[in-house]
């Protein structure tokens, strides 16, 4: 009969693992295909504090500050940005015109309904406009 297979713990350290494999490690948990616990699971790493390390030597990740580092973008990078950014900003624009047409509306509505009601009930709801000052509120116009 065979024996169970056991798992030997070999203690591993910093210089078992190729730049090139850290490197991989640390761009996979950046660009988020990963995370820190996937990795180890799948690359056998036994500590997370070894991906930690990783991540704050190769990473684009300022754990001073906690900041991403700014990354030069290419200018094609940067059109995109700014193209999907006036997309947005022109939805946005869209949808207050939009929502100041249903307010100019709103309010020509309400303006007859008033006027309705005035004439139905002959009484003023409308305040009236040509009031004379309190003299407090003129001086404070006068010092303006």
């Amino acid at each position: 009969m065979k024996e169970p297979l056991e798992t030997l713990y070999v203690k591993r350290t910093q210089k078992d693992y190729s730049l090139s494999f850290k490197l991989q490690i640390v761009k996979e948990i950046e660009i988020g295909k990963l995370g820190i616990t996937e990795c180890r699971k799948k690359y056998a790493i036994q500590s997370r504090s070894t991906v930690v390390s990783w991540l704050r030597k190769y990473g684009n990740f300022d754990w001073d500050n906690q900041t991403p580092n700014a990354m030069q973008k290419t200018p094609e990078q940067r059109i995109m940005e700014l193209e999907a950014e006036v997309k947005l900003l022109e939805k946005q624009k869209a949808l207050l015109e939009r929502q100041a047409y249903i307010a100019d509306k709103k309010a020509i509505f309400f303006d007859m309904m008033i006027d309705l009601a005035e004439n139905e009930y002959q009484i003023d709801i409308r305040k009236n406009s040509a009031s004379e000052q309190s003299a407090t509120s003129a001086e404070q116009k006068e010092k303006l």
